[in-house]
């Protein structure tokens, strides 16, 4: 795994264990909509975890398998296992706060700070409708080193709560694609049995409404 501080956007970088919730996730580099469907993502002006200084780790809470669902269930204390390259650190959260809150004292020197951030909803639909970021503070007292020359800042598609609407086009052309595969299948329809014209049309149909729902995914906040 690599150690930074400049890492390709999807690589995996560590692996983040947590007892209490039964979690074990593998951490790739990048917190985009769309990094985070293959898993919690590492904010790429942060360090690695475990390395000096404080790294912030974003997760999904309602859907792609909703890692982060329960981070709110951490108690102070609970321990939080990060493997990198760099080898294995422990942190002991220091609690859950939400936007708002106070925040924890300032870090000292020689620690690694570890952030979880995700979002938290309320009612029924809480999954669906995320109102609020979360975020759980723990520490390690021994850290890694962290090189220099991490980015001085990330673009807004990925900051928390944040979507990609740089996806917009390829959503349009997606949508346009169906339009004409259903134009496609209704003028077949009037030369062909039904049967024949469905079974040679639903594989691409299927492939192009699996894409296109993918693409209208990376729209909705990073972590939801």
């Amino acid at each position: 795994a690599p150690v930074g501080p400049v890492v390709p956007v999807g690589e995996p970088v560590a692996l983040v264990r947590i007892p209490a919730l039964g979690l074990e996730e593998v951490v790739v580099e990048g917190t985009a909509s769309g990094d985070l469907r293959v898993g919690p993502g590492h904010q790429r002006n942060t360090v690695l975890p475990g390395q000096e200084g404080t790294s912030v780790l974003m997760g999904r809470a309602a859907t792609y398998g909703r890692p982060f669902a329960d981070l709110t269930d951490l108690t102070p204390g609970d321990s939080i296992e990060v493997v990198v390259a760099q080898g294995t650190r422990t942190f002991r959260v220091l609690g859950v706060r939400r936007t708002g809150d106070p925040l924890p004292q300032p870090r000292e020197a020689g620690v690694a700070r570890l952030v979880l951030a995700t979002a938290e909803g309320q009612g029924r639909l809480a999954g669906l409708t995320p109102g609020e970021a979360v975020y759980v503070d723990a520490e390690a007292d021994d850290a890694f080193p962290a090189p220099a020359g991490r980015p001085a800042a990330i673009p807004e598609s990925e900051q928390l709560m944040a979507s990609e609407v740089t996806v917009l086009p390829l959503l349009a052309t997606c949508l346009a694609a169906l339009v004409l595969a259903t134009l496609l299948i209704i003028s077949a329809r009037q030369r062909w049995s039904a049967v024949l014209v469905w079974v040679l049309a639903s594989p691409g149909v299927l492939a192009l409404a699996w894409v296109t729902t993918d693409v209208l995914v990376r729209l909705l906040p990073n972590v939801m």
